[in-house]
């Protein structure tokens, strides 16, 4: 495929057209529910061999945004189509692709209900993701960033657990209501900018007092969905009613949204009210890798203790972002890609066994290494992923992070190590009481393990887990222009704001005299 293609619209919008082919079948019922878990199969594939040019075509040694794609839209307000991607965002277009293959294998015996509906609005979602992280006009990344919670509401509420709609509603108005204020920050910076244009914005100097309104109003919808203390209790009651699948994209992808707008938005067009509200940033940070490691510690559901130990990761990611130094703000990417994959993994992992038993208890298992020596050995190695094992992705992600905000505030390092401390009981916890152990449930006895479906989806996750602990540089790479670019021009707006101060102190001065 010629690199001069529109590789990012074709990734975009083919999961699109793959939804409509879906939604188009008719005939026999387990005909069309065959057809389009094979379709949905098929096109997720494709979409991430797609991607996979953009990867092997990217320039490791620009800064700059690729693949740009660039027509007008709605050119009496200054609004056009604008696609391009950096070594940050490059990262999520990826983990995207190949998380949506993943959720596909993983829900095909599980969703017998209404599976065309269901097929279709995993590619529609697929679609919103990969456009959030592609846009580079707020009017379109609006749109994919507020469309996503659609699909999700659907997936959560149609083909959840018990309590589904109550979750799917509390899901929606969380994130909906945080966006009603980016929204309004959106609407500012245009009549500040008069444009819509996101590289044309972070080249656009916004004055201190308009940054700090602005700065808030973004930290409602990103907060929201990193999830960050105290908006995070939609999280588990999301991914406790979600089906596998469901909670597999959740944590995997969509709370790197999040992460993402930080690094896109806060820290590029708003530096000085970045700097100005950093302490917040570590101590909510703080607060939640401490307080929900131990709400962890007391789950007794395998989807509840994942779920917290989702915020607490996340938790590194903010403070790892708002450091900012290379290494932080590296950390902070490299563990959101690192949690990306491992806590998919670990809801993929739950629900195994609960397609087995139907029970996410912790107390129904024990002994399983005896009956399921495959699934033990795939739940061991990203449970000590998750714990930050050195060989494992989720090391290099925390020791960055750690070693970043070290050099900014070493009480902040201190206290969010507790956090790997912390980790590490809560997960060997979980592993020991449903893996060691006598099989002395009868209930257990005649379980299954892994079968080429499992290890299918497993086996590509392991192999990504291995892959980033062993050789993080193939993503340094890509990431570290861009990312020394963010951190230069932010220090270059601290310095310029100091030197603004200083001059302005000085007149001060020589007027008094």
């Amino acid at each position: 495929m010629p690199t001069d293609a529109p590789l990012l619209s074709i990734t975009t919008f083919l999961p699109l057209l793959g939804a409509a082919w879906i939604l188009l079948m008719r005939g026999d019922a387990a005909a069309v529910a065959r057809n389009a878990r094979w379709v949905a199969l098929w096109i997720s594939l494709a979409t991430f061999v797609v991607s996979l040019f953009i990867w092997f075509a990217f320039d490791r040694n620009s800064a700059d945004f690729q693949f740009v794609e660039q027509h007008a839209w709605i050119p009496d307000y200054n609004i056009s189509y604008h696609m391009g991607v950096d070594g940050i965002s490059v990262m999520f277009v990826l983990l995207s692709t190949l998380l949506t293959p993943i959720c596909v294998l993983a829900s095909w015996d599980a969703i017998k209900v209404r599976v065309k509906e269901y097929m279709a609005a995993f590619l529609v979602l697929e679609t919103l993701m990969i456009g959030t992280f592609c846009a580079l006009d707020f009017f379109a990344f609006y749109m994919f960033f507020e469309g996503v919670l659609i699909p999700m509401f659907l997936i959560i509420g149609v083909w959840g657990g018990p309590r589904r709609v109550y979750s799917a509603f509390k899901f929606f108005l969380y994130t909906l209501l945080g966006s009603v204020l980016m929204l309004v920050a959106v609407l500012a910076i245009y009549f500040e900018v008069g444009t819509t244009d996101i590289p044309t914005i972070m080249a656009h100097h916004i004055p201190a007092g308009l940054q700090y309104w602005l700065w808030l109003a973004f930290l409602a919808s990103f907060a929201v969905k990193v999830p960050m203390w105290p908006v995070h209790t939609w999280l588990p009651d999301a991914h406790v009613e979600a089906p596998t699948a469901g909670s597999v994209i959740l944590a995997g992808v969509l709370l790197k949204i999040g992460g993402y707008g930080f690094l896109r938005f806060s820290l590029p067009m708003l530096p000085l009210a970045s700097a100005h509200f950093t302490p917040v940033i570590y101590t909510l940070s703080i607060i939640a890798v401490i307080y929900t490691s131990l709400v962890a510690l007391a789950q007794v559901d395998m989807k509840k203790l994942i779920a917290y130990s989702s915020v607490a990761h996340m938790g590194f990611v903010t403070a790892g972002i708002f450091t900012p130094n290379l290494q932080g703000v590296e950390g902070a990417i490299f563990q959101m890609l690192s949690h990306g994959i491992v806590s998919a993994a670990l809801f993929l992992c739950v629900g195994v066994v609960y397609d087995r038993m139907h029970s996410r208890e912790i107390a129904t298992y024990g002994g399983l290494v005896h009956r399921m020596p495959v699934y033990a050995a795939v739940f061991m190695v990203f449970t000590l992923a998750s714990v930050g094992l050195p060989g494992t992705s989720g090391f290099i992600g925390e020791f960055l992070v750690m070693a970043g905000t070290f050099q900014s505030n070493t009480w902040v390092a201190a206290l969010i190590t507790t956090g790997i401390i912390l980790g590490a009981a809560y997960m060997l916890w979980l592993y020991r009481r449903v893996i060691f152990g006598e099989l002395t449930k009868d209930s257990l006895k005649g379980i299954l393990d892994l079968d080429r479906r499992e290890v299918a989806v497993f086996a590509p996750l392991v192999a990504m887990v291995l892959w980033m602990g062993i050789y993080p540089s193939s993503f340094f790479g890509v990431m570290e222009p861009a990312v020394d670019r963010l951190i230069h021009q932010y220090q270059a707006s601290q310095a310029a704001a100091a030197a603004d101060g200083a001059s302005a102190s000085l007149l001060s001065w020589n007027l008094g005299r």
